[in-house]
C-alpha cells in the first residue's frame, strides 16, 4: 500500500461511564488542554451504565473550544439516519464546525433488538447502513430540496433537508468485513477500525478491499481518510504492537501511516497519565518521523511538493496503487549527491564524576572518509536522525537531573522520580545486544520492516573495518546498562536513608552523564557517515 500523504492527527477513545461522568468531561477537556485534535467516544444505547452518546459530546464541545468531536461509533439501528443527520448538524453548527459522524452498522444485533430496535440479520444491517448514508447525505445538503430514498429498510417519502452543517461533515465507517469495506470505498470519507479487530497485519488487505472500490466508483483512493482506534501499554518493549515506551509506539505509528497509509490514531484509554504522554512524546515523534519521510520521497521523486498534483491529473495518468508504494531510495539516479554535511555532536570533554567506567583514549576508529565520495540528501538522513533521537536521549537525561533536584528538595518522592526514569527511552533499551542502535535506525528509517534484524551485523558484513568500532560500541552498551542499574539503586537507597544517600544519588547521575553523553557523541562520530555510505541493503 501506500502514503496517501493526508494530515496526521491524534485523539482520543473515552468510555462515556454514568457513573464518573465528571471524569469523562475533564478527560475530554484534558485532550485539548495537550493539544490533541479528537475526542471521540463510544455508542452502545443499549448499555443502562453508559452515558447517551449525543448527549454527552453536546456537552464536551460546550466545554471545548478547539478539538473535534465524534461517535465512535454511532449505533445506526437505534438512531434514525434523518435525526442523526440534524443531531450531527446542529452540534457543528454549536460548535462552530466542530463534529465528524463516526457511524456503524450496529455490531450487537440482539441488544439491538431488545431495547425494541430493528431484528435484523447481519446483511441486513450493512444495507440498512449503506441506504442510512444516503439519507444523511441528502439531510445535509439543503440545495437538493426534499429527500427521498425508497430503500429496503429506510424509506423517506419527502423529508426536507437541512440544516447544512458548517463545515463537510466526514463519514468514517467502522468497518472490517468486505461488504463493509467497500462501502467504506464507495461511499465513506473516512475508514474507522480498531487494532484489537483488525490487526496491524491484515490492514494492507482490507485497504485494498477499500482502495479497490473507490476506483471502480470513479473516486481516488487517497480522498478516504484512514484513522485506528489503538490500545496499548506504556513499559518495556515486548515485540508486540503498542507495548513499549513512547520512542517504540512513534516508529509503529509512523511505519503505519508511510505503509498503510493510517493517518488519525486515537487513543483508547481511559488514564490521564496515557493521554499526556500519548500527547507530549508520541504525536510529535510520528509527526517527525512521517515529515521527515515524505520530505525524502518528494525529493528523490522531483516533486515540487504540491500536494494536489495528483490530485489534478488525469485518471489515466495517476500511479497506480502498487507503483506508488514507497521503496528503498539510496543511490537512486536523479537525486543530486553533495558533500557529506552531517556534523556529529562533540564530545566537549566536561565531566562530572571522579569515576571512570572505561578508557576513552582506547577506543577504536572506523576508516577514513572517502573525500571525492557524496551522498544523497536520502542517504545522508540516516545520519541525520541519528542524531535527532539521541538528541532526544540527552533531553531525557536532563529530565532525569532534574527529577533527582526535586527529589533533593522534597519537591517529589524517590519513588515517584523512580517510575518515571524506569519508562524512559534510555531505559527501556537492551543495551548488552546492540539493539539500542538498531531500534534507533529502526526510528530513523521508518520504511523497513520492523523485523529488521539489526544495524551492526549489516555494518560488519558491509565493511569489515568497522568490527572493532561495532564490538566496543557493544560493550559501552552493557557499561551503560550498569549505570543505569546503579542509578535504580541508588534511588531504592535513597528512600530508605534521605539524609545519607543523597550523595550517592547525586554521583550516580553524575556518572550517567559522562558515560552516556560520552557514549552518544562516539557513536555519533563513528557512525554517522558508515550509515549514509553502507545503507541497509
Amino acid at each position: 500500500m501506500a502514503d496517501y500523504g493526508h494530515e496526521l492527527r491524534f485523539g482520543t477513545f473515552l468510555t462515556p461511564t454514568a457513573d464518573r461522568a465528571d471524569q469523562v468531561i475533564e478527560l475530554a477537556q484534558l485532550t485539548e488542554q495537550v493539544g490533541l485534535d479528537l475526542v471521540t467516544v463510544q455508542d452502545h444505547p443499549y448499555n443502562n451504565g453508559f452515558l447517551d452518546t449525543w448527549t454527552l459530546l453536546s456537552v464536551i464541545a460546550a466545554k471545548t473550544n478547539t478539538v473535534h468531536v465524534s461517535p465512535n461509533v454511532a449505533n445506526l439501528p437505534l438512531r434514525l439516519p434523518v435525526i442523526l443527520a440534524r443531531s450531527a448538524a446542529s452540534l457543528d453548527i454549536l460548535s462552530g464546525g466542530r463534529v465528524e459522524l463516526g457511524l456503524g452498522a450496529g455490531g450487537v444485533a440482539k441488544a439491538i433488538a431488545s431495547i425494541g430496535g430493528p431484528d435484523l440479520s447481519t446483511g441486513q444491517l450493512v444495507t440498512a447502513l449503506e441506504e442510512g448514508i444516503q439519507v444523511i447525505r441528502g439531510i445535509w445538503n439543503p440545495a437538493a430540496g426534499n429527500v427521498r430514498v425508497d430503500g429496503e429498510h429506510h424509506r423517506i417519502a419527502s423529508a426536507r433537508s437541512g440544516p447544512a452543517p458548517q463545515h463537510d461533515i466526514g463519514i468514517w465507517l467502522g468497518a472490517y468485513r468486505r461488504r463493509m469495506l467497500t462501502i467504506t470505498g464507495r461511499s465513506a470519507d473516512g475508514w474507522l477500525p480498531s487494532s484489537p479487530f483488525a490487526a496491524p497485519e491484515t490492514l494492507t488487505e482490507k485497504n485494498a478491499v477499500i482502495d479497490a472500490a473507490a476506483i471502480e466508483a470513479g473516486r481516488d483512493p487517497s480522498e478516504i481518510i484512514r484513522l485506528y482506534n489503538i490500545m496499548g501499554t506504556f513499559g518495556r518493549d515486548d515485540g508486540t504492537f503498542l507495548h513499549g515506551p513512547a520512542a517504540v509506539w512513534a516508529e509503529q505509528l509512523a511505519e503505519l501511516t508511510l505503509t498503510e497509509g493510517m493517518s488519525t490514531y486515537i487513543l483508547g484509554s481511559d488514564s490521564p497519565d496515557d493521554i499526556r504522554r500519548f500527547a507530549a512524546e508520541v504525536a510529535p515523534q510520528v509527526r517527525e518521523l512521517v515529515a521527515a519521510e515524505r520530505a525524502l520521497s518528494t525529493a528523490d521523486s522531483g516533486d515540487d511538493g504540491d500536494p494536489d498534483r495528483l490530485v489534478d491529473e488525469a485518471p489515466s495518468e495517476r500511479p497506480s496503487i502498487e507503483t506508488t508504494s514507497r521503496s528503498t531510495r539510496a543511490g537512486s539516479a536523479g537525486v543530486r549527491a553533495t558533500e557529506f554535511s552531517v556534523v556529529p555532536t562533540p564530545d566537549t570533554g566536561a565531566r562530572y564524576s571522579a569515576e571512570r567506567p572505561w578508557d576513552e583514549s582506547t577506543r577504536p576508529t572506523g576508516p577514513d572518509r572517502d573525500p571525492d565520495r557524496r551522498y544523497t540528501a536520502h542517504e545522508q538522513a540516516t545520519g541525520r536522525h541519528l542524531i535527532d533521537v539521541h538528541d532526544m536521549l540527552r533531553q531525557e537525561l536532563a529530565q532525569v537531573r532534574d527529577l533527582v533536584e526535586q527529589v533533593a528538595a522534597g519537591i517529589l518522592e524517590a519513588g515517584v522520580a523512580r517510575s518515571h526514569i524506569n519508562t524512559m527511552t534510555m531505559r527501556q533499551n537492551n543495551w548488552t545486544l546492540g539493539t539500542y542502535c538498531e531500534s534507533y535506525c529502526r526510528v530513523v528509517t521508518t520504511h523497513h520492516s520492523m523485523e529488521d534484524v539489526g544495524v551492526f551485523p549489516r555494518l560488519r558484513r558491509a565493511d569489515p573495518r568497522l568490527a572493532p568500532v561495532v564490538d566496543r560500541l557493544q560493550e559501552e552498551h552493557q557499561v551503560i546498562h550498569e549505570v543505569l542499574e546503579q542509578l535504580d539503586r541508588a534511588l531504592v537507597a535513597f528512600v530508605a536513608d534521605p539524609a545519607e544517600k543523597m550523595k550517592d544519588l547525586r554521583a550516580a547521575v553524575d556518572l550517567l552523564t559522562d558515560t552516556l553523553l560520552s557514549h552518544l557523541s562516539y557513536e555519533e562520530r563513528e557512525l554517522v557517515e558508515p550509515l549514509a555510505r553502507l545503507g541497509f541493503q
